[in-house]
């Protein structure tokens, strides 16, 4: 049989991501999907009879991503026009209509409530389109394509805020939490599979459960994940500040849960925060930093902030620099506000020049680098464990690990010099002296 022949048997995919670690998720279902049914799956595209774009379409950077992901996978088609393109994820969702006029050459598009049915659209096979209900389950078949040591685990779909920058409740509609034995089910399924960290996702994860009017199910679930055999670490990643409970701070002090909390606080301006329909404002957020780490005094914390909001000028951004400074992140990400079409904030303008968001951004980043370097400090000649990325071993510099206190993708790592204990067979996770600390990453040596 052709690898070119119109079933499933033989034919070549690869697939290309773009986005957050949802989409991440959302990829590797598809993976599972081609998998199950027969296709092989190849890192790179140039081999491939099948490319899949996966797009995120959450700001405009992120479209212009997609955009430019799109373009080469049609560059490729262009080389040899049997291929079969097929472009997938919020972009699609949010603007499929102008992409299909700008793309006219792609084969299939299919949204976030369609792209389970990935095998289907490339076989011509009838399916039920736009359920907004779908939710994964411990049966949907997934191939990982992190690391072996650790896994993400989305726990609900869509988002049920009405924050006036974000359209992502647009695109993925309300929330809608996975019920507690699916997702145990599936962390024992990933335990199973070797996997020692769990990283917990959603667009609010403090929000799980309250869309069927229960309260207090996250820390229902976190008690039960807490129970599965051969899970070390359970990180919880993106809460909301107001949902950051005593509940939660008590639960958080179980040895497998990490000490790390993501925050996104957004700003520190009470009138910015009110235009955004954030609740929240400085004062307040450095009273619940403050109240976090007296809880968990080994605690990490990531926020999330906006520069260039409609209504951001020198004196409101001046105090957010004193907020990023009294708060003492250990991490800290900033955007750049983009205007969103059928979100609130878009009839407030975007009267901050792009030069101005990007040197706000820069400045913020910059003042954020001198404090994580010195928060970096207090982990020098501590032995920390460090859970390992089995692909790095094969490396000439040394092993490449993450500490508790970093998450996958977007804190630093820990880099780990080849010293006499690296002559045994390196464990998941290594025990690891720590012996220069930097601005994201820290260097150690192997004590076990």
């Amino acid at each position: 049989m052709s690898s070119r022949d119109s079933s499933s048997r033989g034919r070549r995919v690869a697939l290309i991501t773009y986005g957050c670690a949802k989409n991440l998720v959302d990829s590797e279902v598809m993976l599972g999907h081609l998998s199950r049914a027969g296709y092989e799956i190849l890192p790179q595209p140039e081999e491939a009879d099948v490319v899949i774009v996966n797009t995120c379409g959450f700001i405009q950077p992120a479209r212009d991503e997609a955009g430019q992901g799109i373009e080469s996978a049609l560059a490729l088609k262009k080389k040899r026009p049997d291929r079969t393109i097929a472009v997938t994820g919020c972009f699609v969702e949010r603007s499929r209509s102008e992409l299909e006029r700008k793309y006219p050459e792609v084969d299939i598009w299919l949204g976030v409530r369609d792209f389970n049915h990935i095998v289907e659209a490339l076989e011509r096979r009838p399916y039920r389109r736009g359920l907004r209900t779908y939710l994964l389950g411990p049966e949907t078949p997934r191939l990982l394509s992190t690391p072996s040591t650790w896994a993400y685990l989305k726990i609900s779909e869509g988002c049920s805020h009405e924050c006036a920058f974000c359209a992502i409740p647009l695109i993925k509609g309300a929330y809608r939490s996975r019920s507690i034995p699916s997702i145990v089910a599936e962390a024992e399924a990933l335990a199973e599979r070797g996997t020692k960290e769990i990283n917990l996702i959603s667009q609010d994860s403090t929000y799980f459960g309250r869309d069927r009017r229960r309260r207090g199910e996250l820390i229902k679930l976190l008690r039960r994940l807490v129970e599965v055999q051969g899970i070390r670490w359970i990180r919880l990643l993106y809460g909301y500040p107001e949902e950051i409970t005593p509940g939660l701070l008590e639960i958080m002090k179980e040895e497998k849960i990490c000490s790390y909390l993501d925050i996104p606080f957004q700003h520190s301006d009470r009138s910015l925060l009110e235009s955004m329909k954030r609740s929240m404002n400085g004062t307040r957020a450095l009273r619940l930093v403050e109240t976090i780490r007296k809880a968990l005094p080994d605690v990490a914390i990531r926020t999330s902030l906006i520069v260039g909001f409609p209504g951001e000028g020198r004196d409101e951004f001046r105090a957010l620099k004193k907020f990023v400074q009294e708060a003492a992140f250990d991490h800290l990400g900033v955007f750049t506000y983009s205007p969103e079409e059928g979100t609130c904030a878009l009839e407030l303008g975007d009267p901050v020049p792009e030069s101005e968001k990007t040197r706000r951004r820069d400045e913020i980043m910059a003042l954020q680098a001198g404090i994580a370097a010195s928060v970096h400090k207090k982990y020098l000649h501590r032995r920390l464990d460090v859970l390992i990325d089995p692909s790095s071993q094969a490396g000439k510099k040394g092993i490449v690990g993450r500490a508790r206190f970093q998450a996958p993708e977007v804190d630093g790592v820990v880099l780990i010099e080849r010293g006499g204990a690296a002559v045994a067979p390196i464990l998941p996770i290594e025990k690891v002296e720590i012996i220069s600390t930097g601005v994201y990453d820290l260097r150690g040596i192997a004590v076990r």
